[in-house]
């Protein structure tokens, strides 16, 4: 349940910051010794990207890249934030690619115990 909320997160900014072009979502999974397995998800979009002086502060906590007053994007600056806390406390990582005006790739993999039917 706790991936379904960070997974939401990175599918909701694709859409956000995509007016035209497109979004794509995946998921792999790769067996890590005899018990558990690595579950990698990525969000590709062909969005605005993130201006490469500006990506430092993308996982801080109510750091938004856009602050003016006529911000084309409204949030509050967390969404990110609690995903990669989230990622985290499940062992995790998260990280982002970014090209200005190309769009960008956001991606989280988490190891799980491995359950056999």
């Amino acid at each position: 349940m706790l991936c379904r909320k960070h997974w939401f997160y990175l599918i909701g900014n694709a859409v956000k910051f995509t007016d035209a072009g497109k979004i794509s979502i995946s998921a792999t999974s790769e067996t890590v010794g005899d018990h558990f397995v690595k579950i990698t998800f990525l969000v590709k979009d062909t969005g605005i990207g993130i201006q490469q002086d500006k990506q430092d502060v993308l996982f801080q906590r109510f750091s938004q890249l856009d602050s003016s007053y006529t911000k084309r994007f409204a949030g509050t600056g967390l969404g990110l934030a609690i995903s990669k806390k989230l990622v985290e406390l499940m062992g995790g990582e998260i990280w982002f690619e970014s090209e200005y005006g190309i769009g960008s790739c956001f991606g989280f993999s988490i190891t799980a115990e491995r359950i056999d039917h």
